[in-house]
């Protein structure tokens, strides 16, 4: 399961659509993860760019299936106006068990435009 309270540093400063796309990343609900992006949005995981809602459903969908991990939401922060990063701890079957991700958002508008994960 997942800590999805808003207990976290930062949490706070996080616009609503954040919080929606994290919930159901989270939740591996596509549609909704989707639904909180641009229709141009490019999603930076793992050295892999990801452009277009279909792309990012496709990412999405697989990288869903791939491993089970739970996720601890640690901070979030606002960096700009339209920037925010959110650091969560994913635990799980991927190699080394535990891993600290960044998160980092820009918006366009009320929609998310541009999301980079790393560690």
């Amino acid at each position: 399961m997942t800590d999805t309270s808003t207990t976290a540093p930062g949490t706070h400063e996080l616009p609503g659509v954040v919080h929606r796309y994290l919930e159901a990343h989270t939740a591996r609900d596509t549609a909704a993860a989707v639904a909180a992006l641009t229709a141009d949005a490019t999603v930076t995981d793992d050295g892999h760019t990801y452009r277009g809602r279909a792309a990012v459903a496709q990412w999405l969908d697989g990288a869903a299936s791939e491993y089970t991990y739970t996720t601890e939401l640690l901070s979030a922060h606002r960096d700009a106006a339209d920037h925010f990063t959110v650091t969560q701890r994913l635990r799980g079957d991927f190699p080394g068990g535990t891993v600290d991700l960044r998160f980092r958002f820009t918006l366009d508008g009320d929609l998310i435009s541009r999301l980079t994960i790393a560690p």
